[in-house]
């Protein structure tokens, strides 16, 4: 039995506080049952730090991309190609829209958003895609650029069941993190309950969004646990089913064994 967080910022844990290495943060991890990885690039400048962290790790996968938050770092095609070489990166990502915190920004988010989007689909990789206040803008670009060529995931969804059924008709996955497990996090769960098991993922986006019990702290790997029990009882399955079903997804989205990847 699996368990994969299908993404977190493993490489951006405070390692002078909670944690002492990314060994230790990756021990904790398959210490709570949680076997394979997903390390998130933001910024092409942070890939060789990412790369050096989770090479010595096989179920530790990486992606490549610029986060809308980072546009003003100026990327180049060649690069994003050179990191993409690299035969952890199974994914572009992370890569959308964000208005909440950059509105004035959205000319040239949409800009790298397309260009991203031109990549993936050279290169056959499927996305990892944010999109925080700007649904309509990022399902306009997602159909016109035909990002469902390569497919995909929205990661950390928060947005509206009309929203999530038009990713899910056109092939797109969708993971849940610990805002599920938050009080205010109700239009998660119903976000939970209305897509199908089969086309959920469950993930940490640490050092972010700690789930209850652990809000407060920094986020790791470790808490996908509480994530996926969360989720199990959401769904009124058991915990189990999720960690098969969600397992099989991962496979099936990213092209990917995890049992051949699994350290013996």
């Amino acid at each position: 039995m699996f368990l994969v967080d299908s993404h977190c910022h493993i490489s951006d844990l405070n390692f002078r506080e909670q944690h002492e290495s990314f060994e230790d943060a990756y021990r904790n991890a398959m210490a709570a049952g949680v076997t394979h990885m997903l390390n998130i690039c933001c910024e092409l400048p942070q890939f060789a730090k990412m790369a050096a962290d989770s090479a010595p790790y096989d179920n530790v996968w990486l992606t490549a991309g610029t986060h809308p938050e980072n546009i003003s770092a100026e990327w180049t095609e060649e690069q994003l190609r050179e990191c993409c070489s690299n035969p952890k990166v199974i994914a572009i990502g992370e890569v959308g829209l964000d208005y909440y915190y950059d509105a004035d920004t959205k000319v040239t988010q949409q800009r790298d958003f397309i260009r991203q989007i031109a990549m993936a689909r050279e290169l056959r990789l499927p996305l990892v895609i944010h999109a925080r206040q700007a649904p309509l803008d990022t399902w306009n670009i997602v159909r016109s650029e035909r990002a469902s060529d390569v497919g995909g995931i929205f990661h950390s969804c928060a947005e509206s069941l009309d929203f999530a059924g038009k990713v899910l008709d056109a092939g797109f996955y969708i993971s849940v993190n610990g805002i599920i497990t938050f009080k205010s996090g109700e239009n998660i769960r119903e976000l939970a309950r209305y897509v199908p098991l089969d086309r959920l993922l469950v993930e940490t986006d640490s050092p972010y969004l700690a789930p209850v019990p652990y809000r407060g702290r920094s986020n790791e790997p470790a808490f996908v646990v509480k994530t996926a029990e969360k989720l199990a009882e959401v769904k009124g399955v058991e915990y189990e089913r999720v960690l098969e079903q969600t397992s099989a997804n991962f496979e099936q989205l990213f092209s990917v064994s995890l049992a051949e990847s699994f350290p013996r």
